[in-house]
């Protein structure tokens, strides 16, 4: 076993062995905190989860405040693989619509204003697929694709700034070191490509805004996957392990999903904390399980590669256990928004979030619309973008009130 690996575990361990205080919240009843510390001062925060049908006081609005996208009309709006978008601090969005590889920005109300990139090999243009966007200190914003090392910047006003390698100045290795995203200051969280790494285990690390190695975050425990020796064909093993990577303000989420602990590291690569709540560990139905394989089956066009697909899954492992949560992403006012995971065959009316203050303590579930896929969460808004049954993607705005008590 990898000794970095061993020495984390050893760590946590360590940890759980030595419990300091244990408090119940009075103000959120059925929410138990409880920290600990070790030798080396690393502090684990304990959480029991929030109860059944309970909500946090914050308020999505009932509507949406912008809305962009058409089905007809001025090509600015019409959307296809909107990937990503952010909103700059003077109001204005910024959308990135991948097939056209542009970024589109709209006013603070939905109105077009400009279009940057495209393309091609000029300057500002992409010769490589683009899908992530993100917002650098000054209104600048940086663009990527988690598969190429290679990161574009531009100014608030559109100007191509600089490029950015992310494999600069580290020796060559088997599994690529690649972005996944930006922290806030500027600095960049690389990691392997999770689809296509040769290892269980792998290498997350920081880089600076030149994409210059600055610190490693460990070796930890990659995607679960089988490979088909029969067809040469690597398969996700089915409700397998995924390893999530996510700033968190100045801090850095790197964890497995097959559990309920968030490992939580400082920049420098020390563990910083270790988060957890309260979760039943279910086990798949059969159910469950063709409704994965249904799922992945359906993203293929052709009837024939749907059915070879269907009968590739047939001979995947599948994990003992549902994995414990969904996506994970930070606030701009470092709350943490864990999502709950829903096994295929229990959908819900909306999609319900953990959300933890910047300490770690849980403070309740929050909801929000089913079909809208999160972006961002500002301090008063949530970003994100939806699809209607025809097809048409449309980029949105909701406002979010954070009503304490």
């Amino acid at each position: 076993m990898n000794v970095q690996l061993t020495f984390f575990r050893a760590a946590l361990a360590a940890v759980a062995v030595s419990v300091l205080v244990a408090c119940r919240d009075v103000d959120s009843p059925g929410v138990l905190v409880t920290r600990t510390q070790n030798s080396t001062e690393v502090p684990i925060v304990e959480n029991a989860r929030p109860v059944d049908g309970s909500r946090l006081g914050w308020r999505i609005g009932p509507r949406p405040v912008v809305s962009i996208g058409k089905q007809y009309g001025d090509e600015a709006y019409l959307l296809f693989y909107a990937t990503d978008a952010t909103r700059l601090s003077d109001g204005r969005l910024v959308v990135l619509n991948y097939s056209s590889a542009e970024l589109r920005v709209f006013d603070g109300e939905g109105i077009h204003m400009d279009t940057w990139g495209g393309r091609g090999d000029g300057p500002g243009e992409f010769s490589i697929p683009v899908s992530q966007i993100a917002r650098l200190p000054g209104d600048s914003v940086i663009v990527w694709n988690p598969q190429f090392p290679s990161m574009s910047v531009f100014d608030p006003t559109g100007n191509p700034e600089r490029k950015v390698q992310v494999l600069q100045g580290r020796e060559p290795r088997a599994d690529p070191i690649l972005p996944v995203a930006v922290l806030r200051d500027g600095s960049i969280l690389a990691g392997p490509d999770l689809g296509f790494e040769t290892g269980d285990s792998v290498v997350v690390e920081l880089r600076d805004a030149t994409g210059a190695f600055k610190s490693s975050l460990g070796t930890h425990l990659g995607l679960e996957r089988h490979l088909d020796y029969q067809s040469r064909t690597i398969y996700r093993a089915i409700f397998g392990r995924s390893l999530v990577m996510e700033p968190w303000g100045e801090l850095v989420v790197v964890t497995p999903t097959d559990r309920y602990e968030l490992q939580v590291f400082a920049q420098d690569g020390s563990l910083a904390r270790v988060v957890r709540r309260d979760h039943v560990l279910r086990t798949p139905s059969a159910a469950h399980v063709e409704g994965f394989i249904e799922a992945r089956a359906s993203r293929l066009v052709d009837e024939e590669a749907r059915e070879q697909r269907r009968r590739g899954y047939e001979s995947v492992p599948v994990a003992e256990h549902l994995p414990a949560f969904g996506s994970v992403i930070a606030d701009a006012l470092d709350h943490l928004w864990v999502e709950e995971f829903v096994p295929p065959g229990e959908e819900r009316q909306g999609v319900l979030w953990s959300v933890f203050d910047p300490d770690g303590r849980i403070l309740g579930f929050v909801e929000t619309p089913e079909e809208l896929e999160v972006y961002e969460i500002g301090a008063d808004y949530i970003l994100g973008q939806v699809e209607d049954e025809l097809g048409v993607e449309s980029i949105l705005v909701w406002p979010l009130e954070r009503v304490e008590g």
